[in-house]
């Protein structure tokens, strides 16, 4: 793990965030931040339904122990009226550079000390996109992860999906070897610690 940055870099890098399209706006009146509870596993997994067509989703088992293990590594954006989650973001920690499909099936390999993230997914329930909530929680999700000292965040997503993550300051890195629900993805990189 690396040493936490200075005020002036910790800023340096907050304005890059920034530069990329990220803003707070008024999400911040509307939606509580917060790492999710175990008990909201089922909650995720119908989010993660909605969101993603049936070879794509996680399964209920696979959310639930990723929240029943990883939960400090789930961001959720819950909207302060109803108490419901609006969206969220989950990965898990490693010292592998590139993404396996088994990061998804097993929470086990789950390394609180690795030096990347592998994202997971990023849900945001229909009826809230469109409003910069999924790139404020992306803002936010960085920010905290660059803060425990992580070096580098790394996601798949489908081809018409790689500019909206290139706007967020993603590279990418090409097809991935992901073959997740039969389909074809990309590596897709975001480095939060580039003196390593």
């Amino acid at each position: 793990m690396t040493e936490k940055k200075s005020g002036k870099e910790a800023t340096q890098k907050e304005g890059t965030l920034n530069q990329c399209g990220f803003s707070a706006g008024n999400l911040h009146e509307r939606f509580e931040f917060r790492n999710i509870g175990p008990e909201e596993g089922e909650q995720a997994a119908r989010i993660e339904n909605i969101c993603f067509p049936p070879n794509e989703a996680c399964s209920e088992k696979m959310i639930c122990e990723r929240t029943a293990k990883v939960s400090e590594l789930f961001l959720t954006a819950v909207d302060k009226r109803t108490g419901k989650i609006a969206g969220f973001l989950n990965g898990i920690a490693t010292d592998e550079r590139s993404f396996r499909d088994e990061f998804f099936k097993d929470a086990g390999l789950h390394n609180p000390k690795g030096r990347n993230v592998m994202l997971l997914g990023l849900d945001v329930l229909p009826e809230y996109r469109g409003q910069g909530l999924a790139r404020e929680i992306m803002r936010q999700y960085l920010h905290r992860e660059r803060e425990k000292g992580r070096h580098m965040v790394v996601l798949t997503c489908l081809e018409d999906k790689v500019q909206m993550y290139q706007k967020m300051g993603f590279d990418d890195r090409g097809i991935a070897n992901s073959t997740w629900g039969g389909e074809q993805w990309h590596e897709m990189s975001y480095m939060l610690d580039t003196r390593q």
